[in-house]
């Protein structure tokens, strides 16, 4: 068998193995940030049905396996991306940036304006990740009960 990573549209048939891979992407955030991450109560039912609307997926397979995945919506005429997954044992090997630029490509072929993202204020690795693929942050917004920004919200513009 092939190591060759292979990028493909997410079909409902891929919900279970979607949401296995996002809870163990972000099992590693599981008490560090408040609130909670909402990936937690992913489940292969909610992204099916997320998979039957305007919204998609990107899947990232190695040998037949899901090795990663991202969740994708559009958001103000842009693609709106979240739910960035890479299983741990995978990383370190550019999925998560492949990931992304599949989903920049899919928005330059729906001839959107740009790409956007939401990323915790704690999570400054991520943070650097975005910024050196070359998202800017443009707002910050609290989570529900919450008097202080929790989220930083980032674009890319594409043209």
């Amino acid at each position: 068998m092939s190591d060759h990573l292979v990028l493909r549209a997410a079909t409902a048939a891929d919900a279970a193995s979607l949401a296995r891979t996002i809870a163990a992407a972000f099992e590693q955030y599981r008490g560090k940030l408040q609130p909670e991450s909402g990936a937690f109560r992913e489940t292969a039912d909610a992204i099916a049905t997320e998979l039957t609307r305007d919204s998609g997926a990107i899947v990232a397979e190695q040998n037949g396996s899901v090795v990663g995945c991202v969740m994708v919506k559009l958001m103000e005429g842009d693609l709106y991306f979240g739910r960035l997954a890479v299983l741990p044992s995978e990383r370190g090997h550019g999925i998560a940036r492949r990931l992304v630029e599949a989903v920049e490509d899919e928005a330059r072929r729906r001839d959107l304006d740009g790409v956007r993202l939401g990323v915790r204020i704690v999570l400054t690795d991520n943070q650097r990740f975005f910024t050196s693929l070359g998202y800017v942050e443009y707002s910050r917004e609290a989570h529900e009960g919450f008097d202080q920004p929790t989220s930083i919200n980032m674009r890319k513009a594409l043209r």
